[in-house]
């Protein structure tokens, strides 16, 4: 096997752990010592060991001299662990393969900088875009102190969220569905405007057959409107955040409050996109799925404040000149279209899903 193949390896183990380590990387490592596999570790949970640590534990005295293979810069900081550049400098393995390097600036090179110091050979950028795709909110997160932002939405073939008369369930297939909850199990947060509670009453948790990490709710209700009863502020199963402005209902603010529900007011006369994703930032959030109606979805690609776009687009036509997928004032001219780049593309049951990120010029 070539250091490709053990990176690839190492990368399907920590791509098993998406959804659960936030805010940390999802991470794997890999010993090898005379061509077998002698150690094996994943990062499975913030506050718990790094994958460096289970791998070098579990290959013991046969680390010495063998080779690491880890999707990510063995850190070099204190943080809620001890540093595992240490770690692997003391477990004597020869030579350190590293994916791609942390852009964390409490990592961010002086991992490897640390290893190479203590004689062990470094190799980076096997298996580089993979791993970087792979932590790609983290990278984001820790880059720019704003949430990683994956933009979803289920239509027909022609681009509608649902009936003319605002008919939507279900649009898309069980296996469409259940892939769209693991988008959920995913992200730190989910994020609607007030229409889509109006209109749905949805509980926004991730309901998947072997379970899954609800994420934190969070609503867009400028002037505080939406009444206490929805499912969203009654069921208790996640976290709910609501972002008003200067102009929300104090009552309703008390009562939100009341049962639990986390008001976020900001000093602004109309929410804008770019204040509550600064806020999120703040908060830690590293990433937030956006699963609003058509009016929603178009404030963040008029900012320009989204990562990823995923289309789970059913077999079905519905016609008709309203319930767009996409809404706002739109462009004027072709040459003003946000450029995207196809980067997946799947049939789920009789569905297709497809994601797509933007150009470079478009991310911010």
């Amino acid at each position: 096997m070539t250091d490709h193949d053990y990176m690839k390896l190492a990368l399907s183990l920590a791509e098993a752990t998406r959804g659960q380590t936030s805010p940390n990387p999802s991470v794997a490592a890999i010993v090898v010592k005379d061509g077998a596999v002698v150690g094996t570790g994943v990062h499975m949970k913030t506050g718990g060991p790094h994958a460096e640590v289970f791998a070098l534990d579990q290959a013991g005295e046969l680390a010495r001299g063998a080779t690491l293979y880890v999707t990510l810069e063995p850190c070099s900081h204190h943080g809620k662990t001890p540093p595992c550049a240490e770690k692997v400098v003391a477990s004597g393995v020869s030579t350190v393969v590293v994916a791609t390097r942390d852009p964390n600036p409490l990592v961010a090179g002086q991992g490897i900088a640390l290893l190479t110091h203590h004689g062990i050979k470094v190799i980076e950028g096997i298996e580089e875009q993979r791993a970087r795709m792979l932590n790609a909110p983290f990278f984001h997160s820790v880059t720019t102190n704003r949430p990683y932002v994956t933009l979803k939405a289920g239509m027909t073939l022609d681009g509608k969220i649902a009936t003319s008369t605002g008919e939507s369930k279900w649009i898309t297939s069980d296996a469409a569905r259940e892939d769209a909850h693991t988008l959920r199990h995913q992200h730190d947060a989910i994020l609607v405007g007030k229409h889509t509670i109006l209109h749905d009453n949805p509980s926004l948790t991730t309901r998947r057959p072997r379970g899954g990490r609800n994420p934190i709710r969070i609503v867009l209700d400028s002037e505080l409107t939406l009444p206490h009863t929805y499912k969203i502020f009654q069921d208790g199963q996640a976290p709910t955040w609501v972002y008003t402005t200067k102009y929300a209902n104090e009552e309703k603010r008390k009562e939100l409050e009341r049962i639990g529900v986390q008001v976020l007011q900001l000093q602004e006369e109309t929410l804008s996109i770019d204040a509550v994703l600064e806020d999120l930032g703040k908060r830690n959030i590293q990433s937030v799925l956006v699963e609003g109606g058509g009016t929603v979805l178009a404030s963040f690609v008029e900012s320009k404040a989204f990562q990823q776009v995923v289309l789970y687009m059913a077999p079905k036509l519905f016609g008709g000149t309203q319930t767009q997928v996409m809404g706002g004032a739109g462009i004027a001219s072709i040459i003003d279209a946000h450029q995207l780049k196809f980067i997946h593309v799947e049939l789920l049951g009789p569905d297709i899903k497809v994601v797509a990120i933007p150009n470079e010029e478009e991310v911010t």
